[in-house]
């Protein structure tokens, strides 16, 4: 596909996507003609990124977990220092509490929802005459 379609697809400009390109966070295949040639798998990949750098991770991070993502075997020791650990731990610490958040925001919208079909039904009975 070519960068339109992913960047409308992705909700990401073009800029953002060659400089994912750039950074080695995506691989792109080149026409005969030199114009960019973007794999179908891009549109989760591009997806994985963009919630990792909403979690606060930096491209270099993200980097060296994108493999993992796709293939869990693929992890890069050599990189692994304790200051990246405890980045890391911290942006999972942070993640897990966004999840509890969305979560317990899932569950008040689905008892609300329920409520309200709840609701309806009974005005839907009462205007039967039911």
């Amino acid at each position: 596909m070519r960068i339109g379609e992913l960047a409308q697809r992705t909700d990401t400009s073009p800029r953002l996507l060659r400089y994912y390109e750039e950074q080695g966070l995506i691989r792109v295949q080149r026409c005969a003609n030199g114009y960019r040639d973007y794999d179908e798998a891009l549109v989760d990949q591009v997806a994985h990124i963009r919630g990792l750098l909403d979690a606060g991770l930096s491209t270099r991070i993200i980097k060296q977990i994108l493999p993992c993502l796709n293939e869990p075997s693929e992890i890069h020791f050599a990189d692994a220092t304790p200051e990246i650990i405890a980045t890391l731990e911290g942006h999972r610490d942070r993640l897990a509490e966004r999840v509890a958040l969305l979560t317990r925001n899932h569950d008040a919208i689905a008892a609300y929802v329920g409520a309200l079909k709840q609701c309806a039904l009974g005005v839907e009975r009462e205007g039967a005459g039911v």
